[in-house]
């Protein structure tokens, strides 16, 4: 036996975590200190008020009730500065390549299976299409240039409709133009979606889809080609 004890990797604690999202959060908002303090003086003010409104009006009284606001100023910065996080992480993410990958994979909820790694990709041009399966049917997300998309977008819906016959499929591109999706609706625009599977095919869905690719998967490459590599040619 080994004389090293195997340690578990410590995780953050709540004001390590609280630490890093404030610095990242305020990175995107430099007024965000004004803002909270702005909410805990409001808290407090609240709280006061209340005091001298509900009898009998003593000092006791109004102490515990200014603790009170405080209490919920607090609690209103936290949900506030967790707010305004989400709209910093939706900046970071705009843009950038996998972005909608990381939306898919953490934003969507239970009732979606998607994952952040895209189901098709153009590696000369970084061109992605991702892909997630609910109760609204099969979603398919395209991030990149619109019209270097459509061999991606197309190959994919043929696939989909091949083994999930009559399942409603939406298409979705990523970005700001007429009929595209800002990256931070996209969570929102996928589980707005009308419920139109029921559980069990949702389950047989996901099913044939994974079987389909892991068959694709298993296809022989060529020796000496490795697909994460492969680089466009450079002009000569």
């Amino acid at each position: 036996m080994s004389s090293r004890s195997t340690v578990p990797e410590k995780r953050p604690g709540f004001f390590s975590q609280l630490r890093t999202l404030y610095t990242f959060t305020q990175k995107a908002f430099p007024w965000l200190p004004f803002l909270l303090i702005a909410v805990l003086i409001l808290g407090i003010a609240a709280g006061v008020g209340v005091g001298f409104l509900v009898p009998p009006v003593a000092i006791w009284s109004i102490i515990l009730w200014g603790f009170t606001g405080l209490m919920l100023g607090i609690l209103g910065g936290l949900m506030t500065m967790t707010r305004l996080s989400t709209h910093a992480m939706y900046r970071r993410l705009d843009g950038m390549p996998g972005g909608a990958g990381h939306v898919l994979s953490t934003s969507l909820g239970r009732h979606w299976q998607s994952s952040e790694m895209p189901v098709g990709v153009n590696p000369k041009t970084q061109e992605a299409v991702y892909r997630a399966i609910g109760r609204g049917g099969v979603v398919i997300v395209g991030e990149g240039a619109r019209g270097r998309l459509t061999r991606l977008v197309a190959d994919e819906r043929s696939k989909v409709q091949r083994v999930a016959s009559g399942v409603p499929v939406t298409v979705l591109y990523i970005g700001h133009g007429e009929d595209e999706v800002p990256i931070g609706k996209l969570a929102p625009t996928i589980k707005g979606l009308p419920k139109k599977v029921d559980r069990a095919t949702m389950a047989a869905v996901i099913k044939r889809i994974d079987s389909v690719s892991q068959s694709l998967s298993s296809l022989p490459i060529p020796k000496g080609i490795d697909p994460t590599k492969v680089r466009a040619p450079r002009p000569r």
